[in-house]
């Protein structure tokens, strides 16, 4: 750590927070099912969709056997779970997902 933060400096970010959801996809034992192929590439197709439209402010896809990705999202638990009910891979079988409330700063982004 080379950045010196003081005490100042932490609440006044704290004080931005606001509320977001994170939502854990994992793999099934079903993620290789008849037809895989053409359902992980629908809920591609509308994962990053809903990241166009804002939904989802942050995208990640996991490499990984068992966990398939990660999203933020600026919407209640509950509102980010109905979104993910509706999910092809979930609906397939193919995919479980979890869902956290977390806390996040506007602004923060990924580096290019």
């Amino acid at each position: 750590m080379n950045s010196t933060v003081t005490d100042e400096q932490i609440r006044e970010l704290a004080s931005t927070a606001q509320p977001y959801s994170l939502v854990l996809l994992s793999w099934t034992p079903q993620r290789h099912q008849d037809g895989a192929e053409a359902i992980e590439l629908e809920h591609q197709r509308r994962m990053v969709s809903l990241r166009a439209d804002g939904v989802i402010a942050i995208l990640c896809p996991i490499l990984s056997d068992t966990l398939a990705g990660m999203a933020v999202m600026p919407a209640t638990e509950n509102h980010a779970r109905q979104i993910m009910a509706d999910d092809p891979c979930v609906q397939a079988g193919m995919m479980t997902y979890q869902t956290y409330s977390c806390l996040g700063f506007p602004g923060d982004s990924l580096p290019v």
